[in-house]
């Protein structure tokens, strides 16, 4: 397991999460969680018990989709088919959900893997041995980009080369993808912005989906530099979203690099303070790409250690409040529906 004094991500505190209570608003509404992850690590378990414990909280989660953390990866074999472990694994808990034993929830509907886009001559037999592991569930793959000089910029244990996303193999690997009919999941900071509008353009046949609000910073050198980092950010997305085959995940919020502290309050946030500090990032985000190619995500448990499940989709809601009924139905389950090929709730 990985050393949890390594590990960038906040601790989990259930008891201080706890301190902060409120009533789920609009528990009716239908809700895909575009994004979260499952690991058992040390100092950090969260598996299907604990993930089922978030979702069954009271809003109405019907579909998740479990997006690539290094986990459960076969302990022996080829280098480049142990990550096919993680998605067997992803689909195992969507099969136990599946079973309707724990509730209606549909957790894990959909799979983002885990195959090395440099691979070059290997990768067709890693991706055919990934969609045959996710057993029709895998959709999407996605790789370790997010990458900054500054050492107080981290927000994964085993932080990528830098420049990934404009190697020339890198994208041949992404067009790759679009004869798989698989997305691409990207997580980067809003200083490699650049280089994911050079990604899209190259492979303008690939979906790609941008995580977290495309990565506005404030840690390290952005401390103190909000708007001027909120600006160029915007800057960045704006570009991005004149491309077509670009949708965007709103969360992800929650990590320290973003330069939140809410986990250093005595009380966690509640959806109103939430909602207060991110709607200059989720307003942005919806005028520039629009509803229909936007998507709500948890990002848990990353996020999970500045803020609860309840809180958190509550302040979604808050923040979309003054949209059509049609523009809410995208942000919360249709556009992630189409991108992710989900079928409809109830289907």
């Amino acid at each position: 397991m990985a050393d949890a004094a390594a590990s960038p991500h906040l601790q989990v505190r259930p008891a201080w999460l706890a301190l902060t209570r409120e009533a789920v608003l609009e528990p009716e509404l239908p809700i895909v969680d575009a994004h979260h992850h499952l690991w058992d690590r040390a100092g950090s378990r969260y598996l299907f018990d604990e993930w089922m414990a978030d979702l069954n909280s009271g809003h109405r989660i019907t579909d998740t989709v479990f997006v690539q953390c290094r986990s459960m990866y076969r302990q022996g074999g080829p280098q480049a088919m142990k990550p096919v472990g993680e998605v067997e694994f992803a689909n195992g808990v969507a099969a136990q959900s599946a079973s309707g034993q724990y509730g209606p929830v549909r957790a894990c509907s959909a799979i983002v893997g885990f195959a090395d886009l440099m691979l070059d001559a290997e990768l067709p037999a890693v991706l055919d041995a990934l969609l045959q592991a996710g057993n029709g569930r895998l959709r999407g793959i996605r790789n370790t980009t997010a990458s900054h000089p500054d050492a107080a910029i981290r927000s994964n244990p085993q932080p990528p080369p830098p420049g990934l996303l404009a190697q020339e193999a890198f994208r041949a690997g992404a067009r790759l993808l679009a004869r798989y009919d698989l997305s691409l999941d990207v997580w980067a900071y809003h200083t490699q912005l650049d280089e994911v509008l050079a990604l899209a353009r190259a492979c303008p046949h690939t979906r790609i989906v941008l995580n977290h609000c495309g990565g506005p910073l404030g840690a390290g050198p952005y401390v103190g530099r909000r708007e001027a980092v909120r600006r160029e950010w915007a800057q960045g997305m704006q570009a991005i979203a004149a491309l077509p085959n670009v949708w965007l995940k709103l969360g992800g919020l929650g990590m320290p690099v973003g330069g939140w502290d809410f986990q250093r309050q005595a009380a966690p946030p509640d959806s109103l303070q939430l909602a207060k500090a991110w709607r200059p990032y989720i307003e942005t985000c919806i005028d520039l790409f629009g509803p229909q190619r936007c998507m709500f995500e948890s990002n848990f448990p990353v996020d999970k250690g500045m803020f609860g499940y309840v809180s958190l989709w509550n302040a979604f809601k808050r923040l979309s409040s003054d949209l059509s009924a049609t523009e809410r139905t995208a942000l919360f389950s249709g556009t992630a529906r189409e991108v992710y090929r989900l079928q409809a709730a109830g289907q």
